[in-house]
């Protein structure tokens, strides 16, 4: 057994820094580098593409990115664990293959992770007793089944564990927790048991760290952004994890950022509902019992975690379509913005209500006067210049394309003094809404694929 492992974040998101996980293999040593590409509607988008190409459904970017990555693994024996898969692990897995037969790195194990899409087994699943209604709001699903665009499980640590002990070194999942896949690692490394419920308590919480990127490394830091350094070249977070199930948050000394307890505890209240039963499918963590330490500089010491059993159900994210929303623009500058703005959101209220148009909700910003603090910031008299931010929301596309029409003719019809109309037209788009529900344990299982490179 190892002393303890390093378990670099790579990626917070779909669209993260591209170089942060090639920064964290070349600048140190890691163990393990995990990154997080999903979120509820990623899955939607990944279903579409799919549907369109039935070889893609995966983060396509990720395999841009594998070009320069993979031999970085392969030369400093990094494992690289991430759920860019999608909706289509195993094809993310092939792609992945063929970026290594091109790079002749012969030897490489790669695995897939799947089985967490439900969308073709929902009929079944409801015929077994399986009613997947709204966890927050006891809905029935027979309301959007018909709208319904994608459906996937939420998978914990288990089948990326499995991955690891057939020796992969890339693995690839769907929708696999983005805690489960920094907690696997220390599984597979310190041979926790499954019901050792305050160590898998402390994957957990390393694994929450980690998964938002440089979030709890310096970045989108509100208690002293000024205070990080070299943010052009920020170092994202590193968790080194050892066999008692303490943690220590720390980063790359070459790299920029900031490693603190507030640091730390800015990113461990995000997304966070009761504090005491954090629930993943691996167990429930209490945030109340973690104790962190300053150890030293960019070192942060996290320990105490206690842990319970976990639930006999799984998660499932569910989205659908929802109708429409069209959203535009035009910035008015002094003097009087902002009187200028809110004369054209009157103006087109009025036409709106004069053509007949129904919506299923209409709201106006100011950008630069109100947009984020609302009543809390205080006002401004006359700004430089005002932002018109204002949307439309419902299930009519033609009405939806009417108000498109609206925003423009404003330039030679409304108040003076508006510029930033060079877009043209704003665009009716699709609403993706969020269906959360939960799915016995024993109703799903996940499937592990695994290919060597010869």
């Amino acid at each position: 057994m190892k002393d303890f492992i390093r378990i670099a974040s790579g990626q917070g998101y779909w669209g993260d820094r591209f170089d942060a996980p090639i920064d964290q293999v070349r600048e140190g040593k890691v163990d393990y580098l995990v990154m997080d590409y999903l979120a509820e509607v990623t899955m939607s988008i990944m279903q579409k593409q799919k549907s369109r190409d039935p070889n893609l459904g995966y983060a396509t970017d990720f395999i841009t990115l594998l070009n320069t990555l993979l031999p970085l693994l392969v030369e400093k024996n990094v494992t690289l664990i991430t759920n860019a898969g999608g909706v289509n692990p195993v094809g993310c897995m092939l792609a992945i293959r063929e970026i290594a037969e091109n790079l002749a790195l012969n030897g490489l194990k790669i695995a897939a992770v799947y089985g967490d899409d439900i969308l073709n087994q929902i009929d079944s699943l409801i015929a077994s007793g399986n009613d997947l209604r709204n966890m927050e709001t006891e809905a029935d699903l027979s309301l959007i089944r018909k709208q319904v665009s994608s459906a996937n499980v939420y998978f914990g640590a288990r089948p990326v564990v499995d991955a690891l002990q057939k020796g992969a070194q890339v693995i690839v999942t769907g929708r696999v927790t983005d805690t489960g896949i920094t907690l696997a690692p220390m599984i597979h490394e310190f041979g926790w048991a499954w019901d050792d419920w305050d160590k898998l308590a402390a994957g957990i919480i390393g694994g929450h760290i980690n998964e938002c990127g440089a979030q709890s490394s310096g970045g989108n830091f509100f208690a002293g952004w000024k205070d990080v350094a070299k943010m052009e070249r920020i170092g994202f977070p590193i968790v080194e994890a050892y066999p008692d199930g303490h943690l220590v948050i720390t980063k790359h000394e070459s790299l920029g950022g900031l490693v603190s307890e507030q640091t730390v505890k800015e990113q461990l209240l995000y997304e966070l509902g009761n504090p005491e039963e954090y629930i993943t499918p691996d167990c429930i963590a209490d945030f109340t019992s973690i104790q962190l330490k300053q150890e030293a500089e960019n070192r942060v010491r996290v320990f105490g975690i206690k842990g319970k059993p976990d639930t006999p159900f799984y998660k499932v994210s569910i989205s659908y379509f929802d109708g429409y929303t069209c959203i535009g623009q035009l910035t008015y500058s002094w003097p009087e913005a902002l009187q200028k703005a809110q004369k054209a959101d009157e103006i087109i209220r009025k036409r709106l209500q004069y053509l007949g148009l129904e919506f299923d909700e209409i709201h106006t910003e100011f950008l630069g006067y109100n947009a984020c603090g609302g009543d809390t910031a205080p006002a401004i008299a006359d700004p430089n210049e005002v932002v018109l931010h204002m949307g439309v929301r419902g299930k009519s596309y033609r009405d939806l394309n009417k108000f498109s029409r609206e925003v423009i003719p404003l330039v030679l019809t409304g108040p003076p003094t508006v510029t930033g109309f060079g877009g043209g037209r704003p665009k009716v788009r699709e609403v993706i809404a969020y269906w959360p529900a939960l799915l016995k344990k024993d109703t799903v299982e996940a499937k592990v694929l695994s290919i060597e490179v010869i």
